[in-house]
């Protein structure tokens, strides 16, 4: 036999073998892959349902249809979120939450707005969030809403009483206002909704059952951005300072949709004029007993009696606005000048060089509406150095 036939033919067996020992080390290195995978998806699933389970589980209330996670022990202690990522920062131990009055149509603004608080405050605090709603919220809604949140949520139902014309409206004389400011192009001058919307926000949301358990409110829109991290607690901030309202923007009403607002004021509690100033209420970050005093709440009871909501289009801003510059002393009003916040049209951002070297902040310092011509902090400013703000 040829000896090189022989050579070759081993050579050969070699190759077939190597070829062969190879193929079944890969496929058993893909069964082995291929276990690990199923294996880490029944944990996370089974880690998953059990979050989400925690999250939407909660007590209903006689009247209040809710869904969510039982906060009663904040009565008398720290939120129930502690379970929830406690490596990742301390947990808020305020009387707080973080609340949205929101449709369910606007899911997809509301989850960006959660996304955002969560990534830059609240992921190391897990605050409760609170969603309003004059409608059942949907299963998609509070599935996914519940799925960001690192705290405890709760859905409410607004009452009947309180997202509805009250009987000393005269519904005739309403309509006409109505159609009179939409052919005036009026901004929501034509929008029931939305008078609705600045009347609960005006006179009923602290007292909702759901609400009743906190001392403290951030106030939270859809489609809002958060440009700066916040690696404090503002709730804390607010009660050690002994600060009641804390705002970012301030700015001027239109004057069509409140004639005759400061009037009222003045039949109520007799006190010079107003220059349509009031902080931007879709952020907020105040105390709610502050709205419960009886100073503020006979305030809003003799608005409501007047009807001006409904006939004219009284906001909650300067409702909100006027009541805290009347009722508060001037220096429980805060300014957050570190929050770098968005809510179209308007945004600020911090003007500090720190806020933006050290990475807290991304946003572009051209653009920022506290020096725009209707910005009222400059008059803010002016109250800071003595002079008045209404």
């Amino acid at each position: 036999m040829d000896p090189k036939l022989l050579w070759q033919r081993a050579d050969t067996g070699s190759r077939i073998s190597a070829r062969f020992f190879t193929r079944r080390l890969s496929l058993r290195v893909l069964a082995l892959l291929s276990i690990c995978v199923v294996l880490y998806n029944v944990v996370y699933s089974t880690e998953l349902r059990r979050r989400l389970e925690m999250n939407v589980q909660a007590p209903r209330h006689t009247g209040q249809p809710q869904h969510g996670t039982d906060t009663a022990e904040l009565e008398d202690g720290p939120p129930s979120a502690t379970c929830f990522g406690a490596e990742l920062g301390h947990n808020g131990t305020e009387k707080a939450t973080l609340v949205m009055l929101v449709r369910n149509s606007e899911l997809h603004g509301a989850l960006s707005s959660i996304r955002m608080v969560e990534d830059r405050f609240n992921r190391r605090f897990h605050y409760p969030w609170t969603f309003l709603n004059d409608k059942p919220f949907t299963d998609d809604f509070i599935k996914y809403t519940s799925g960001l949140a690192s705290g405890p949520v709760e859905y409410a139902v607004i009452p009947e009483d309180d997202w509805s014309i009250p009987d000393h409206v005269n519904t005739t004389i309403m309509r006409a206002e109505m159609l009179r400011m939409a052919k005036q192009e009026i901004i929501y001058g034509g929008s029931l909704s939305y008078r609705h919307m600045c009347r609960f926000n005006s006179g009923f949301f602290y007292n909702q059952e759901v609400m009743r358990k906190y001392d403290w409110y951030w106030r939270v829109e859809p489609g809002i951005e958060l440009y700066c991290d916040i690696n404090y607690d503002p709730f804390t901030f607010m009660r050690e300072n002994k600060k009641i309202y804390g705002f970012v923007i301030s700015m001027y009403e239109f004057r069509d949709t409140i004639t005759t607002l400061w009037d009222r004021t003045r039949q109520f509690l007799n006190h010079g004029d107003y220059n349509l100033c009031h902080f931007w209420s879709n952020f907020e970050i105040a105390s709610l007993e502050f709205y419960r005093s009886e100073a503020y709440s006979r305030y809003f009871e003799f608005l409501d009696s007047t009807g001006g909501f409904f006939y004219e289009r009284w906001g909650d801003a300067p409702v909100h606005s006027i009541g805290v510059g009347l009722f508060a002393p001037k220096d429980s009003i805060h300014h957050f000048a570190d929050f770098g916040y968005s809510h179209p049209p308007c945004a600020r951002c911090p003007q500090d060089d720190e806020s933006h070297t050290s990475g807290r902040c991304v946003c572009s310092r051209n653009k920022n509406f506290d020096s725009d011509s209707y910005s009222c902090l400059p008059r803010w400013w002016k109250v800071n150095r003595g002079t008045g703000w209404i």
